[in-house]
C-alpha cells in the first residue's frame, strides 16, 4: 500500500468516526436527524481564491467530497512549480498575487503544493508522482520550502542546491476551539486524562519535533509521553496528517478539544471567522521555527525559482506574512549556506 492510499485510508477513517460522533451528538440532543450539513466549515476554506490558474473551465468543487485543497494552479505547462510545507498555506495566495504583479509574465502559470515537508519529500523520491483520490499526476518542482534545518539537510543529500534563503520565523500555540470547552490554560492541562488532542504526526509533520521540545520545557519527559505516547496509545490523541487543516477542523467537529500548531494557523482561522481561539504558550516555553528555501536540483525553470526565493526575502513578502502573526527572522536578509 503506497503513502497515498494510506492516507487516503486514514482520511476516510476519520471521515467514518465523524459521522459517528455527529449522529451520536444528534441522539444525545434528542434530534432525529443528524445535523445539518455545513459546507462552510470543511476545506477548502478559500472559495476558489487559492487557484492562481487564470482559466478554470468547469468548476467543481464540493467540500469534503471533491476539493483538493493542497494543490492549487494548473498543471498544463507551469512555469514555476513550488513545494511548500504546508504551515502558510492561507499566505499562499497574497504571495502568489504580489508575485505576479512584479512578475507578470508568471502570472497564472505557477502550480503550488501545501502538505506537510516530509510528505512532499517522500513525493519527489517517488517520481514526482502524487496520487490523490484517482487523480494521478507529476510534476517536478522548482522550489522546496520548510523550515530551514530541513531545507539545509536536502541540501547536503543533494536534493536540493544551494544557496538556501532564510525568510520568516513562527511561534507555536494552542488551539482550541471558541470558547475553549476543554479550559485549557497552559500545556500542562495537554497531559490530563481524558483531554482530547489533535496533534501533528511526528513521522512526517516536522513541527512535531519542535512541539515535543516544547513539551520537555513546560512538563518534561513525562509530558511529552502522556501526549505523544499514552495518549496516542488510548485514543485521547489522533495525530494528524495534514495538521494545518486537520486540527481546526477536528476542534470544530468535537473530536478534540485542543491541539498545538503554528499561531499563525489560529490566527488565520480566527481571521476566517471561524470558531477557533488560541491559548498563548509562554515565550520560556514556546519553541520558535526559522523557514527556509532553496532552489530543487533539476528545476525545470531555475530563473523562476531564483526569482521565487528573492521574493521571499523581500519587504512585500514580509508584510504579507505578518498579516498571519509571522516575524522577520533576526537576519532577515541573510543567506544560509
Amino acid at each position: 500500500m503506497n503513502v497515498a492510499q494510506k492516507a487516503s485510508n486514514r482520511v476516510a477513517a476519520v471521515a467514518l468516526a465523524v459521522a459517528v460522533f455527529l449522529v451520536g451528538q444528534a441522539a444525545v440532543a434528542g434530534q432525529t436527524s443528524a445535523p445539518q450539513y455545513r459546507g462552510r466549515l470543511f476545506p477548502p476554506w478559500s472559495h476558489g481564491t487559492n487557484a492562481p490558474a487564470t482559466y478554470k473551465g468547469l468548476e467543481f468543487t464540493v467540500p469534503e467530497v471533491d476539493d483538493m485543497p493542497d494543490f492549487h494552479g494548473s498543471l498544463n505547462d507551469p512555469k514555476l512549480v513550488l513545494f511548500v510545507g504546508g504551515n502558510y498555506f492561507f499566505a499562499m495566495a497574497p504571495l502568489v498575487a504580489a508575485f505576479e504583479r512584479l512578475h507578470p509574465q508568471y502570472k497564472g502559470r505557477l502550480f503550488y503544493v501545501t502538505i506537510p515537508p516530509g510528505l512532499l519529500v517522500r513525493a519527489m523520491r517517488l517520481n514526482d508522482t502524487f496520487t490523490s483520490g484517482n487523480m494521478t499526476f507529476t510534476v517536478h518542482p522548482d522550489v522546496f520550502a520548510a523550515g530551514a534545518k530541513k531545507v539545509q539537510s536536502l541540501v547536503r543529500t543533494g536534493l536540493l542546491q544551494a544557496p538556501v534563503v532564510t525568510y520568516a520565523t513562527n511561534d507555536l500555540t494552542i488551539m482550541v476551539p471558541k470558547g475553549n470547552p476543554g479550559r485549557i490554560r497552559s500545556l500542562a492541562d495537554l497531559g490530563k486524562p481524558g483531554v482530547r488532542l489533535a496533534m501533528p504526526n511526528p513521522a512526517f509533520e516536522g513541527v512535531a519535533r519542535q512541539i515535543k521540545i516544547t513539551l520537555a520545557k513546560a512538563g518534561g519527559p513525562a509530558l511529552v509521553k502522556a501526549v505523544y505516547g499514552t495518549k496516542v496509545a488510548n485514543g485521547q490523541t489522533i495525530l494528524t496528517h495534514i495538521h494545518h487543516r486537520q486540527t481546526p477542523l477536528f476542534l470544530m467537529q468535537g473530536l478534540a478539544v485542543a491541539g498545538i500548531t503554528w499561531k499563525s494557523e489560529a490566527i488565520f482561522q480566527e481571521q476566517s471567522g471561524h470558531p477557533i481561539s488560541l491559548v498563548d504558550i509562554p515565550a520560556a516555553e514556546n519553541t520558535r521555527a526559522l523557514y527556509g528555501a532553496a532552489l530543487v536540483r533539476g528545476a525545470a525553470h531555475p530563473t523562476a525559482g531564483r526569482a521565487w526565493l528573492t521574493f521571499l526575502q523581500s519587504p512585500t513578502a514580509l508584510h504579507i506574512f505578518e498579516r498571519y502573526g509571522f516575524k522577520a527572522p533576526a537576519h532577515a536578509r541573510a543567506a544560509v549556506r
